[in-house]
């Protein structure tokens, strides 16, 4: 304990000592994320957003020079992510924070920025309690609770009366199963059954029939990214599930665009809850796009929105700042922030730094030879319902 508050003490003095050359012409941002690892790719799209904002909007704001320094967490490693804040600000100079595609690494770095009173713009993890580590973070993405506890309600409204759920066995997994059981038990639905598969699982025959077995309404699904979703979608089409009579539903991650080419008509009426996908049909988006593709070959994601839109607000606090970059002014400047961004309109909640957006609904349909996520309903405004519910 004492040498933590030892070396907490160290980094508030080399701060101090710091301070007078950060607060010249530039302003140094400590981007910390996975630039390497089976994290890479996110990571990389995270960055392609940032690099896209900047292109777009020059690299100077308020009179000042912005410079990006970029630090390598490999994957999930907390204290990696927390040595690497710690490093980027008192060795390098970075005032602000950003990155942090990582629930772990964001907690971690959490602990940085509360204590060396940084301002820290989360771009992509995700969990609802890591915006409350630290009174300097605002955070540009979504959480768990924030999709899936909207469809969950969204589900009953749209006449689900009994769901099961089968998600995967490890914290987002169990947020979303919570997030959507909440949702859709308080609009008044029955929960028949749930399951959940382990974290390398590879065959869903089982987990499927068994879900079809109790006969629901709806089946409710929670998987990352990679194979898994893909598995998933060949397994329901397989156990003969009707996605005409059965609502098949799940965070966004289900129907990806690299699950969908793998998964090929499988997918076909897969429903889910996003935030941003980039068939979102708005002119702010399609101009997005469009730019995203010719400077990066590819399509941009959720990843790519989230690290464009936190740059965003870091570029709009230092403007309403004019260029300072004292924490306490920066946050001040964050909170309430609106603007129109590629996914739609979205501001930063003044009580809690957390982002307020729109959650879509999404069916999977074949367009223009390709299967996409086409948007046929959404609920707007929605905040983070699990920090709603914390006591003030």
């Amino acid at each position: 304990m004492q040498r933590a508050t030892f070396l907490l003490g160290g980094l508030a003095a080399a701060l101090l000592a710091t301070t007078p050359a950060n607060a010249q012409n530039t302003v140094k941002i400590g981007v910390v994320m996975s630039f390497s690892g089976q994290f890479a790719d996110p990571g990389a799209q995270i960055d392609n957003g940032i690099k896209l904002y900047m292109k777009q909007n020059g690299d100077t704001v308020a009179g000042k020079k912005i410079e990006i320094i970029r630090k390598d967490s490999g994957g999930i490693a907390p204290d990696v992510a927390k040595r690497l804040s710690q490093e980027v600000i008192v060795r390098d100079g970075a005032t602000i924070l950003a990155g942090y595609d990582l629930t772990p690494n964001a907690l971690a770095a959490a602990d940085v920025s509360a204590q060396a009173k940084t301002f820290m713009v989360n771009m992509n993890a995700a969990t609802s309690v890591i915006t409350t580590k630290s009174p300097y973070m605002a955070r540009t993405s979504f959480t768990v609770y924030q999709l899936n506890e909207a469809l969950g309600a969204w589900a009953y409204k749209n006449g689900v009366r009994r769901a099961y759920t089968l998600v995967s066995d490890f914290g987002p997994g169990w947020d979303g199963e919570a997030a959507f059981q909440k949702g859709f038990k308080d609009a008044g639905g029955e929960i028949i059954g749930s399951a959940r598969y382990p974290v390398a699982n590879v065959d869903f025959t089982a987990f499927v029939q068994r879900a079809k077995d109790v006969n629901p309404d709806g089946i409710y699904i929670w998987v990352p990214g990679g194979p898994q979703p893909a598995a998933l979608g060949k397994a329901i089409a397989e156990r003969g599930i009707d996605k005409s009579k059965v609502k098949v539903m799940g965070q966004g991650e289900l129907t990806y665009e690299e699950a969908l080419k793998s998964m090929g008509d499988a997918g076909l009426g897969l429903i889910t809850a996003f935030h941003y996908d980039y068939n979102h049909q708005s002119a702010k988006n399609k101009a997005f796009v469009a730019a995203y593709n010719a400077e990066f070959k590819r399509n941009p994601d959720m990843f790519s929105v989230g690290g464009y839109d936190g740059m965003h607000l870091i570029y709009e606090t230092l403007k309403k700042t004019n260029g300072n970059t004292d924490p306490d002014a920066l946050i001040a400047a964050a909170k309430g922030m609106k603007w129109e961004s590629p996914r739609g309109p979205m501001s930063i909640d003044p009580e809690t730094r957390d982002v307020i957006q729109t959650v879509y609904i999404r069916r999977v349909e074949r367009v223009g030879g390709h299967l996409v996520n086409v948007e046929f309903d959404k609920i707007e405004n929605v905040k983070d319902p699990w920090k709603a519910r914390l006591p003030k």
